[in-house]
């Protein structure tokens, strides 16, 4: 397939064009800088400059099979995009032509907070996080196009590589504290990213067949935020006990959020079962990793 990776160079699009890569698929990928596109061609991806306000990637809708969206963070953004690539493919597509796959990155934080609640990728969205509260209504703009043939991935908390969010967590450790925003006896809902990144490829080559549907990623249990940050205190070397903290901003509030999360569709649908191993058990080897990617 032909793959452009809207968001190629970060923490969810980079693994994610990467696998593609090794499976046979030709990749694009948008790079703002030279030394992007020396990284995305290093690994055989081919580089587009500029970025995704540009228009330097919209003649390749012509021939491209997918569009996977990983990069805007904002209501205007995301439907900017999406409205974009409907328009192009509407004006810039041969008739009868298939619908242009498009994949779309949420996140889990949709499902809102509750300790007593199990949530499943089906489970009717009622009362998402504040900083998320509009992403429900794109993900339905997505799957409901006629335009396109949309797809909604939900990644979890992520883990692994350069560790993503708890890239904060694991620098306030490396200085001492293991303080971090919310209270006791929370549970993390939680996903690897090269586990991320097959699920990505999975949707790409079965997307004629997963179309209209909305998959939440991540592993089959949750994890324990007392256990993560008891254990980090002792594999970072930082000063007991670790502290929980009042949020400082909305983005601190939504780290907050406990999601007991038992995904099923991608399993049951295409076969998805995350790899690696989980966060705490593994967590010497993530610190490690993140400490080598400074």
């Amino acid at each position: 397939m032909k793959v452009l990776v809207l968001g190629g160079t970060g923490f969810v699009g980079f693994p994610a064009a990467q696998a593609l890569v090794r499976k046979g698929h030709t990749v694009y990928s948008l790079a703002r800088s030279e030394g992007k596109e020396k990284i995305l061609a290093a690994e055989e991806i081919i580089p587009i400059s500029g970025d995704v306000s540009s228009d330097s990637w919209i003649p390749l809708i012509a021939t491209l099979d997918v569009v996977i969206e990983t990069v805007t963070g904002s209501a205007d953004g995301s439907r900017s995009v999406l409205e974009r690539v409907e328009k192009a493919a509407t004006a810039l597509r041969p008739p009868g032509s298939p619908l242009l796959s498009y994949i779309y990155t949420s996140g889990t934080w949709v499902h809102g907070d509750s300790r007593t609640s199990t949530v499943t990728d089906t489970t009717p969205i009622v009362a998402p996080a504040k900083l998320v509260a509009w992403r429900p209504a794109i993900e339905q703009l997505v799957v409901t196009s006629t335009v396109l043939n949309g797809i909604v991935i939900r990644p979890s908390l992520l883990y692994g590589r350069s560790a993503s969010i708890f890239g904060m967590l694991f620098k306030a450790a490396a200085e001492g504290r293991v303080s971090w925003p919310g209270t006791p006896g929370g549970r993390y809902a939680l996903v690897h990213a090269d586990d991320l990144a097959e699920l990505y490829v999975l949707c790409a080559e079965k997307a004629s067949v997963v179309g209209g549907k909305i998959f939440d990623a991540a592993n089959p249990v949750t994890e324990s935020v007392d256990d993560l940050l008891e254990k980090l205190v002792r594999v970072s070397g930082a000063k007991a006990p670790y502290e929980y903290r009042e949020p400082a901003d909305a983005f601190e509030e939504a780290i907050t959020t406990n999601t007991l999360l038992r995904p099923y569709l991608a399993n049951a649908l295409m076969g998805w079962t995350p790899k690696k191993q989980g966060f705490i058990d593994g967590l010497e080897m993530y610190y490690a990793a993140w400490q080598a990617s400074l």
